[in-house]
């Protein structure tokens, strides 16, 4: 049982309970006003277009059955793979750079 089944069941107190109701509500007022959607394959996006991650996943598993999961969590990697991609295609790596602050404390030697 994840942690929000845990608080949102009450097995972790009245706060914590009442804060996974809250919650739950955003989540379902999230969905109707158009905020989180899911597409025909049953992909959920935020309302950036994202696919979600697993803990909202799994809070939208609560209030509604069209989201399928794993087609969501494979659109998912498929963004973070285009992402990781672009980004070792655009950025040079850098060499660390040196503090002077860090580099007064240095023997001359060091520095």
């Amino acid at each position: 049982m994840t942690r929000f089944m845990k608080e949102l069941n009450g097995e972790l107190g009245a706060f914590w309970k009442a804060e996974a109701e809250k919650e739950f509500a955003r989540i379902k007022a999230d969905l109707e006003a158009g905020k989180i959607t899911i597409d025909e394959n049953g992909v959920a996006r935020n309302c950036i277009g994202r696919a979600l991650m697993d803990d909202m996943l799994e809070k939208l598993a609560l209030v509604t059955d069209k989201a399928d999961r794993s087609a969501t969590e494979a659109a998912r990697a498929a963004e973070n793979a285009e992402f990781l991609k672009n980004t070792v295609e655009t950025e040079s790596p850098t060499a660390p750079k040196k503090s002077r602050r860090c580099a007064a404390h240095l023997e001359p030697a060091q520095r």
